[in-house]
C-alpha cells in the first residue's frame, strides 16, 4: 500500500462535498497523498472544475445543491468513461447501489466517511490501474505502472500525449474515440484543430512498431484488433 500510495502523488483528485467540514477534512487527507486536489460544494462547480482541470479522480457526495453527485457523473461520462468516480453514499439498498454501477462508477464509500475507508478505496480503484500491463499483441504491451511501451522487452520512445492518447483508446477500447472525447481529454484547455489532430495521429502511427488506430470516418478512432 505503501507503494501505491507513493504513485499517488502523480495524479490529481476532485473532492465535491457541500458540507464544509467533511469536504475541509477530505480535503486536508487527500493533499497528503496527491500532487493537485480541488474542491467545490455543489455539482456544477464541481463539473467546472473538472472541465478546466482534468483530474485523474472524482471524489463526489451525491446528496448536494444545484446540481447532486449522479447529474454530475451523468455529465462527465457523456464523454469521459476514463476518469475515476468514487461517490459517497449513505444508501445501501440493493437498487440504489446498483443504479451506481450502471453509471460507470468506479466505487462508492457508505458514509460515516472514514480516513481508512477512503485510502481503501482510492488505492483499489488505482491498483488496477497502476500494476496492469495492457496486452496488445505478444509483442506489445504497455505498462501503466512506468507509463511505458514496451516492444519485444524494449522501450518504444513516446510523448505524454502519445501515452495519454493510447490509454485513452484503450479505455474506449469497445466503443468510437469521437473528435470531442480527443480533444477534451488530451487537448484538455487548448484548442483541437482538425489539421493538429491529423499531425498528431500520423506522428503517433509513425513512433509505434505496430499500427493501432483505425480511422472511422467522419466520428473519430478506435483501437485496432490484432
Amino acid at each position: 500500500m505503501e507503494e501505491i500510495a507513493e504513485q499517488l502523488k502523480n495524479f490529481s483528485v476532485l473532492c465535491v462535498e457541500d458540507e464544509e467540514g467533511i469536504r475541509k477534512r477530505l480535503v486536508n487527507t487527500l493533499k497528503y497523498y496527491f500532487a493537485e486536489v480541488y474542491e467545490a460544494s455543489n455539482g456544477e462547480d464541481g463539473y467546472c472544475l473538472y472541465y478546466e482541470n482534468r483530474p485523474d479522480i472524482i471524489i463526489s457526495d451525491i446528496e448536494m445543491p444545484e446540481k447532486n453527485g449522479i447529474q454530475l457523473a451523468k455529465d462527465i461520462r457523456k464523454d469521459d468513461l476514463s476518469t475515476i468516480i468514487i461517490m459517497l453514499t449513505a444508501y445501501s439498498n440493493e437498487e440504489y447501489l446498483l443504479n451506481l454501477i450502471n453509471l460507470n462508477i468506479n466505487h462508492y464509500i457508505l458514509k460515516p466517511l472514514t480516513s481508512e475507508s477512503l485510502l481503501d478505496a482510492i488505492v483499489k480503484v488505482f491498483k488496477d490501474r497502476l500494476d496492469k500491463k495492457i496486452l496488445f499483441c505478444d509483442e506489445l504491451c504497455f505498462d501503466m505502472k512506468n507509463r511505458e511501451l514496451y516492444y519485444n522487452d524494449e522501450i518504444v520512445p513516446l510523448r505524454k500525449r502519445d501515452k495519454d492518447f493510447l490509454i485513452l483508446l484503450y479505455e474506449n477500447k469497445n466503443m468510437v474515440l469521437t473528435y470531442s472525447m480527443i480533444e477534451e481529454n488530451i487537448w484538455k484547455d487548448k484548442v483541437m484543430t482538425s489539421s493538429a489532430l491529423k499531425t498528431f495521429i500520423k506522428e503517433f502511427r509513425q513512433r509505434l512498431p505496430i499500427d493501432l488506430v483505425v480511422n472511422i470516418p467522419q466520428e473519430g478512432y478506435k483501437l485496432k484488433v490484432l
